[in-house]
């Protein structure tokens, strides 16, 4: 492909995600396929001769498109949001074009010194301590890191380790595998999955220790954790408290775990990978009181800041500890002297290679500015809001707990099997799409403002699917409701004439 091949090929394709978006509505929220659909259509061998693009955007349109689930539909209320904008798609191309790999700074130093940049920049949107920044007097930083799954990951591993040289410090004569055997880290039992799975990979017992009523993990069950634990002759290493959990959105009280980490040395990780977003609004900041304390904080700017995936944001209050635990020299390797605040990333992940994912993060901050994220984030709460009152205004209808966020729980009143059912029979029509989740013990659907092309016309459009469907399993009597009007599910995407 030449690069005339590439600017008709690329063309086209913009056209065809731009005309997508514009259509998105028109579509089901979740496809009509059956598992194996794709493996039985496509040939079980790669082509043998090169192919044309315009080949390649047909077969797209007709065997890929069947088989998506349009996270980006604002009909999709599952999960959290994915993010996604235009600008950002454009920061992925020109990152792509580029094609550097920058795990130094000689690499590609505008990688790395956009990167201190931005991240400096996004840290003072959220109102971090300034210990955090790369702009700091201290050793703070921060780095893009793929997802939040992998900063929880790397927290644990360079809290393993420093554990492990702070005891052989104070003891030579301690033994480095019997030590790490004894190693525990705690989260709450509302955390994500990601959380657990960190354990799993670091080789280090996770305590799911149980959250209140409201789901948050308290002070004093933390401390007795603790004190359990060393009584049995194990070591507390590692803590991640949770700003948003993915069931319920609920806020662990950081002023309360925090001190109890700084007193037994024990490592605090944040994982805020959804809701932190909306700390760029000083109205929410209070949702953090006591991140001072924490030696880490994450969250995810590919969720709700309009920043496609993968580009999760990692703050550190001292980027030397990474450094201690990853540094592998080889000589190929070797950098110029830089500057202390120019930091040598490759030393601040699990990777050596990383892509230049700033590039995005700085198109999407720029395009918007941080007015114009506050106003999105503002926005969606506001529709979740909507969204609540039009529950309510049901008698049929339970909210529980209090919305939070952009996530709304609801049930029927008439228990954990009807509300089931009714999630089954939404799923089954395909035209909005939620999820599951528990709290005290009740089975509940949760409801997330996910796109950012949602509209309060969309939110009536959802609502009302969830009301007619809660009155045919309410009222199954009822057989000749007028129906809701279905919108045409289009199996292709037609590219403008412009791209033809």
């Amino acid at each position: 492909m030449d690069s005339q091949q590439f600017r008709e090929f690329g063309k086209a394709a913009i056209d065809l995600v731009a005309d997508y978006i514009d259509n998105i509505r028109e579509r089901d929220v979740l496809p009509s396929i059956e598992p194996g659909y794709l493996i039985d259509i496509l040939p079980e061998n790669a082509p043998e001769e090169p192919g044309d693009w315009r080949d390649v955007i047909k077969d797209f349109n007709q065997i890929i498109m069947p088989g998506v689930t349009h996270w980006h539909s604002p009909r999709f209320h599952a999960f959290y949001p994915t993010g996604a904008s235009y600008a950002s798609m454009v920061g992925n191309i020109l990152s792509d074009g580029l094609g550097v790999i920058g795990f130094s700074w000689l690499s590609s130093p505008a990688c790395t010194e956009l990167e201190v940049v931005t991240m400096n920049w996004l840290g003072k949107m959220l109102g971090l301590p300034e210990e955090f920044l790369n702009c700091s007097p201290g050793r703070g930083g921060g780095i893009i890191q793929g997802s939040a799954s992998e900063a929880t990951l790397v927290g644990l591993l360079v809290a393993k380790e420093k554990t492990v040289r702070r005891l052989l410090k104070q003891n030579p004569s301690l033994d480095e595998g019997s030590i790490k055997a004894k190693l525990i880290a705690y989260t709450s039992d509302q955390c994500n999955s990601s959380v657990e799975k960190s354990g799993l990979l670091g080789s280090m017992t996770m305590r799911l220790l149980k959250s209140d009523a409201d789901g948050r993990l308290r002070g004093d069950t933390l401390k007795k954790a603790f004190k359990e634990d060393l009584a049995q002759g194990l070591i507390p290493c590692y803590v991640v408290a949770n700003l948003g959990t993915t069931g319920t959105c609920a806020f662990d009280p950081l002023y309360e775990l925090g001190p109890i980490c700084n007193e037994y040395d024990v490592w605090l990780h944040v994982d805020a990978a959804y809701a932190g977003a909306a700390f760029i609004c000083p109205e929410y900041r209070h949702l953090m009181k006591g991140v001072e304390f924490a030696d880490s904080f994450d969250f995810n700017p590919h969720k709700w800041l309009l920043v496609n995936f993968d580009c999760s944001a990692m703050w550190v209050k001292d980027g030397l500890e990474l450094i201690k635990t990853f540094d592998v020299q080889r000589i190929y390797l070797d950098d110029i002297k830089t500057d202390t605040k120019v930091p040598d990333y490759r030393h601040w992940q699990i990777p050596l290679g990383r892509r230049f994912r700033a590039l995005k993060l700085w198109t999407v901050i720029n395009i918007y500015g941080a007015e114009g994220l506050r106003k999105h984030i503002r926005n969606q709460i506001d529709l979740a809001q909507h969204f609540a009152k039009l529950v309510r205004s049901d008698d049929r209808f339970v909210i529980e707990p209090e919305p939070s966020m952009g996530l709304v729980c609801f049930r029927l009143k008439d228990g954990d099997k009807i509300t089931k059912s009714l999630l089954e029979n939404l799923t089954k029509k395909k035209k909005v799409f939620m999820v599951a989740g528990a709290f005290r013990g009740r089975y509940i659907i949760r409801f997330v403002v996910c796109s950012r092309l949602t509209k309060r016309e969309d939110i009536d459009f959802s609502w009302n699917n969830v009301k007619y469907e809660a009155d045919l399993i309410c009222k199954p009597e009822i057989h000749n409701k007028p129906k809701i009007p279905a919108l045409e599910h289009i199996e292709t995407i037609t590219i403008s004439e412009k791209s033809k």
